[in-house]
């Protein structure tokens, strides 16, 4: 049996849904990186943001791979993990590949999602983040595939002429004579974590569609190709990518300032990415904004996902001719265990990041406690007359171009690789 809240949807809507939380993943940044410079500068906020990254791409990498049967060691690979990572959403990051043999890549980006952002901000912040975030976050992806491997820009931001496409080209070189580096500081407690070693359901071999990537490396994912079965796995590993992040991004602002100092910050991030993903869920899968939408958004977002590693039930009730959805979030899980973001409700009881969830499905709608013991918190959510404003977490977080990004059938993707 499959222990998934994503196998309550359809395979088109699995499809649909699955580079949504891809896209969701990668604005996690756009709403923490805001609040790490404010109170740690720009460097500093670079500096959490590729710890951050190091900490996380490596695990989540690894066990994609695993969940799709992607073997071998080669660049095709590497850029395999690559097109199912939510630092590289399908395109928004627009990653064009070329394979020249196993230890022989390149790469391009017709369109850049996050340069689009950054670079209003000026030169300064497009170096953070061409040259000082991406050269080890790079290599971290891809050294979680081949130990000897490098990741090198032929060009890159700051663009010259202004308007120069693509925006940048990198080489990916595997030679044994590289060096794998260091491992990185803090490690075991983003790799300990249970996030990292749960096990989730099996795809199903036999259900309909592709059920693995063990294929040639193609031009773009159409995951209206994958089974339903896959789509799931995918989905539960998505979002458990979320929380990886999250968890390095923690673990890389605690180690800058005091816990309480260390625990707003996180809880911004949260309350700037659970609204603008609610709200993209809710279009994506054209749901209303009642009840019966809200519960939906509920057991969908990746803050509450996997079902293995959350502890979360939602419910709908009417009384007096009013529907009211319930939300019990479980103390004793892995998620509250590593400190992700179920824990940031759980433990001090603070609702704004869920405040801004809901109203990413209504604005009307409002938080309260409506039990609580050493087992669970129980949350009652109910419609107020007159809606409420957006959070500035949120309003920050859709200053980026993903916020209102729509993605297009690109047609049948092409093999880049022979096997």
């Amino acid at each position: 049996m499959v222990n998934s809240r994503y196998a309550a949807l359809s395979r088109s809507e699995l499809a649909v849904l699955v580079p949504e939380l891809l896209l969701c993943g990668h604005l996690i940044d756009r709403s923490g990186m805001a609040h790490a410079i404010g109170a740690f500068g720009r460097e500093g906020m670079t500096e959490i943001a590729i710890e951050e990254w190091r900490l996380a791409s490596p695990i989540y990498t690894r066990r994609m791979r695993r969940a799709l049967g992607i073997t071998g060691d080669g660049v095709d690979t590497i850029f395999k993990g690559f097109q199912l990572d939510i630092g590289a959403p399908p395109q928004f990051m627009d990653f064009r590949f070329r394979v020249r043999d196993h230890d022989h890549g390149e790469f391009h980006l017709d369109h850049c999602g996050a340069l689009a952002d950054v670079e209003p901000m000026g030169e300064d912040f497009v170096v953070g983040m061409c040259h000082h975030i991406e050269d080890p976050t790079f290599d971290a992806t891809a050294l979680a595939t081949n130990p000897h491997a490098r990741v090198r820009p032929v060009h890159r931001p700051p663009r010259v002429p202004a308007d120069r496409t693509p925006v940048c080209a990198w080489t990916v070189t595997i030679d044994p004579g590289h060096e794998p580096p260091s491992p990185v500081a803090d490690v075991e407690l983003v790799a300990g974590s249970h996030a990292a070693g749960i096990a989730l359901s099996a795809i199903d071999p036999e259900d309909p569609g592709q059920h693995d990537y063990s294929g040639p490396l193609l031009s773009d994912l159409r995951f209206g190709d994958f089974s339903r079965s896959a789509l799931i796995r995918i989905a539960d590993e998505v979002c458990l990518q979320h929380h990886l992040l999250t968890l390095g991004f923690r673990t890389a602002v605690e180690a800058r300032t005091d816990p309480d100092r260390a625990l707003e910050i996180v809880r911004k991030q949260l309350t700037g990415i659970a609204g603008l993903t609610s709200e993209r869920i809710r279009l994506a899968l054209g749901l209303g904004d009642d009840a019966a939408a809200l519960a939906k958004v509920l057991r969908l977002h990746p803050a509450f996902n996997p079902a293995v590693y959350v502890d979360a039930e939602v419910s709908t009730e009417t009384t007096g001719g009013e529907q009211t959805v319930e939300l019990r979030l479980g103390r004793a899980c892995g998620a509250v265990d590593d400190g992700a973001w179920a824990a940031l409700l759980v433990e001090s009881g603070n609702l704004a990041p869920l405040d801004a969830l809901v109203r990413g499905v209504n604005p009307h709608y409002r938080t309260a406690v409506r039990a609580e013991s050493d087992c669970s918190l129980t949350v009652e959510i109910t419609r107020a007359e007159t809606p409420f404003r957006e959070a500035p977490e949120v309003a920050i977080t859709r200053f980026s171009s993903g916020a209102g990004f729509t993605f297009t059938d690109r047609g049948t993707p092409l093999p880049l690789t022979v096997l």
